[in-house]
């Protein structure tokens, strides 16, 4: 008896014991990374981005650049590239181009002596195609200069409307200011007489008087005479510009003239 409880406590022991299910939940897995890889590296910008130039204000106004009377200019065949282009129709103008005032005004020129040396165009003395490559030439050096100083006025004794593009400042402008008759303020606009002068540059002087239409303020459209001068030289005299204002407005009055006549016979035969 035992050796039977021997053998079945033998057998007992050699049993495997067995598990019972842990309760206790598992711990989560933790990868780590290493501080180089955490960084996530931004995608470039667009192309489209790096396109974009500065920014600015507009109307970007400033002494010198003033848009109206850039478009006016522009209708003259002058671009003033470098935005410097001063209209001066006051003594107070020339200050803010920073020229100094002229120390008699008004201004008397006697330039008799001159007349002579600006010739009309279609004349023995220049026909028109010297003129208008002389003309062309002159509106695109001014075009290209550092400043435009540009005085505008009366021709003395008249109401005929002058103004003169010119890139000489303080040789020139304070004289001509003195010289022309101050006119109402208004807006800038193309003037009867338009006078290019251009300094540094090969003598030439003339003029020439044409007949365009212009846009009245009723929609009507009437023929009117306008008149061009180019004055160029090492340093235009004043006397030769003058003699040009002068010759102009003497072949705008003759041609006004004239028109009145033919419309009165018009109207005298009907």
């Amino acid at each position: 008896m035992n050796a039977a409880i021997r053998t079945v406590a033998r057998g007992v022991a050699t049993k495997a014991p067995r598990r019972i299910p842990s309760t206790t939940a598992t711990a989560p897995t933790i990868r780590l990374f290493s501080a180089a890889a955490s960084q996530t590296t931004p995608p470039p910008l667009p192309e489209s981005v790096t396109r974009v130039g500065e920014a600015m204000a507009f109307p970007n106004e400033y002494p010198g650049q003033n848009y109206i009377f850039n478009w006016c200019l522009n209708a003259d065949g002058v671009t003033p590239l470098k935005k410097s282009a001063f209209r001066i129709a006051k003594p107070l103008d020339l200050k803010v181009a920073g020229l100094e005032l002229h120390k008699t005004s008004p201004l008397k020129v006697n330039a008799k002596g001159e007349r002579s040396k600006v010739p009309e165009a279609g004349s023995d003395g220049l026909d028109f195609d010297t003129f208008d490559d002389a003309l062309q030439s002159t509106k695109d050096s001014l075009s290209l200069s550092d400043s435009l100083f540009c005085p505008e006025g009366h021709a003395p004794g008249t109401r005929t409307g002058v103004r003169v593009i010119s890139n000489m400042g303080a040789n020139l402008a304070p004289e001509l200011v003195a010289y022309l008759e101050r006119a109402p303020k208004r807006d800038p606009k193309s003037q009867p007489v338009t006078c290019y002068v251009l300094s540094g540059s090969d003598e030439f002087s003339g003029y020439a008087i044409e007949e365009v239409e212009e846009t009245m303020e009723d929609g009507s459209r009437v023929a009117v005479s306008v008149a061009t001068i180019v004055v160029t030289g090492k340093t235009p005299s004043l006397k030769r510009i003058v003699a040009g204002i002068e010759l102009s407005v003497e072949g705008l009055e003759a041609d006004s003239k004239e028109r009145a006549e033919k419309k009165a016979a018009e109207e005298k035969a009907e």
